[in-house]
Order: structure tokens, then sequence, then C-alpha cells
């Protein structure tokens, strides 16, 4: 990513602050509601607006997102562990964080429309794309 890139994704999350997981669980329901086969992965969730359960793994999505934006330079190395899970133990389908990403796209633009410049919405597809890209499995 360059520079410009890093430095309003790094401002955009130091403004979300604590949120971040609000914007997650929020990204959550709305992947669920607009794609409806995302849920295959959480049959074992109460998967109700407002659910706990969902606020929990919104939770999760938003402290793996806070990690990577705050290890930019090693995005693989630091999402590896998550790469493994979802790879290996979880078998999700890489399209589904695509899915998320654009969920979560659509959540902030619904909340920060003043920061959601053209430039913004750029930086952050590229960073959801490199962390899509670190999650992805690995060939070889």
């Amino acid at each position: 990513m360059a520079p410009a890139d890093r430095a309003a994704v790094l401002a955009l999350w130091r403004k979300l602050g604590t949120n971040v997981g609000i914007y997650t669980t929020e990204a959550l329901e709305r992947t669920f509601v607009a794609f409806p086969s995302s849920k295959t992965y959480f049959l074992h969730l109460n998967l109700s607006p407002g659910s706990a359960q969902v606020a929990a793994h919104g939770q999760k999505v938003a402290d793996a997102l806070s990690l990577a934006v705050n290890h930019l330079d090693d995005l693989p190395g630091t999402l590896s562990y998550l790469r493994e899970l979802h790879t290996h133990k979880l078998r999700v389908d890489p399209v589904f964080f695509k899915l998320l990403c654009h969920c979560l796209l659509v959540t902030l633009a619904r909340h920060y429309p003043g920061d959601f410049s053209p430039n913004m919405h750029a930086s952050l597809v590229k960073f959801l794309n490199h962390v899509i890209s670190a999650l992805a499995p690995s060939s070889g």
C-alpha cells in the first residue's frame, strides 16, 4: 500500500476507536441479510439481529482488522493463524471475506459519510484486499 493509503486507513481507524466492533457486527448482520448463503458458517450461532453471539464474532473480526491495521508491513505473517484456522479447520470459502468486506465498506460509508471520500474508499478497498489476500489459502 502506498504511504497515502496507509495514512488514510490509520487515520480512519483511529477515528473509529472503540466502535470498530459495532461496525463489524453491523457488517456481519448486513452480510447475512444480503448474502444468506454466508449463514452456513454460523449455523451454531443465534443469527437474530442484535444477537450477543453475532456481536461477539463481530468483535473478533474487529480485533483481527485492528491487528492488521497495526501490522501493515507483514499482513501474511500477522494473520497466518487466522488463515490456517479459516482454511483448514473452518473451511471458509474466501469469497465470504469479499462479501463481508463489501458490507463493511457500506457500513463505514453509512456511519462516516463526511470521511468516506472516493480516495478514502479506494484506500480501504486496498487495505481490505490485502487482508483478504493474507487470509487466502497458501498455494504450494
